[in-house]
């Protein structure tokens, strides 16, 4: 069984080959969804990695998971086209604009990425102690997510990784698109900035684990690993400021993943 790369290693690129069109599934209904006032969005690593807890509860989970299992899962190739990072994995993938609209509106991820961004933070406030206002909150998070939060990506990806199975290091690619956001009769030039993955199930091993570029003030900082856990979501940033990652082997159980990416105007 091949290895995940090393650190040293040439970091690789995920593949963004274009799969056929299958119809799009009949989704499980997004709920019950804890109430957004419950949630929050974590700076695992300020303006590179976030983390919402809870994100979906973990009876929806287990219902996700159950229906996903249904789907026809294709196996990555255990060897890869040059330049692109070793994945070893089953996976489903589709292009369907309604479900990316529903996770992205129908739950607190709109909220929190938006109205609600940094509320938690140091510099919450203004020079007088007031909190920011919800648009003051919004211009900031324009800011770090790479231009004005549009939704999530329409191109749907469904991951399981069972006992064996990794995902070596590599980086992800920002994607232009065509973009029709809700509210408009029109599409817009977008691309994406952030990937979205929504873990759904725990399990031994199968860490996403980013290694951060050394500094004149840490030459070997530490990597960071973060353990999947039912119903967490991760955004982290990618294209050119992508952080060098890697899914770790897992080890015991299934590990499976909903993935989408942040989409902003350009």
């Amino acid at each position: 069984m091949p290895k995940a790369k090393k650190s040293d290693s040439k970091p690789q690129k995920a593949s963004t080959a274009a799969p056929s069109a299958p119809p799009a599934p009949n989704w499980p209904p997004l709920r019950p969804l804890l109430p957004a006032e419950d949630l929050a969005l974590e700076a695992l690593v300020p303006d590179q990695i976030y983390l919402i807890r809870n994100f979906l509860p973990s009876s929806l989970c287990k219902s996700y998971a159950s229906f996903l299992a249904s789907l026809p899962l294709t196996t990555t190739p255990g060897k890869p086209k040059k330049d692109e990072a070793v994945r070893v994995n089953d996976r489903f993938q589709v292009q369907d604009a309604r479900f990316a609209e529903t996770l992205w509106s129908g739950t607190a991820m709109k909220e929190l990425a938006t109205t609600r961004f940094g509320e938690n933070d140091e510099d919450a406030y203004t020079s007088d102690g007031e909190p920011l206002s919800s648009k003051e909150r919004e211009f900031k998070a324009q800011k770090v997510w790479g231009g004005e939060p549009l939704g999530l990506n329409p191109n749907i990806r469904i991951y399981r990784y069972s006992a064996g199975q990794f995902f070596a290091q590599h980086y992800d690619e920002s994607n232009a698109l065509t973009f029709l956001p809700q509210s408009a009769t029109k599409a817009v030039p977008a691309r994406t900035t952030w990937t979205l993955l929504i873990y759904l199930t725990s399990c031994s091993g199968g860490e996403t684990i980013f290694y951060p570029d050394p500094t004149r003030e840490n030459r070997n900082p530490e990597p960071i690993s973060v353990a999947p856990e039912a119903g967490m979501a991760l955004l982290h940033r990618h294209g050119d400021h992508c952080m060098l990652h890697e899914g770790a082997e897992v080890t015991g159980g299934e590990k499976w993943v909903l993935r989408s990416d942040l989409v902003v105007g350009r």
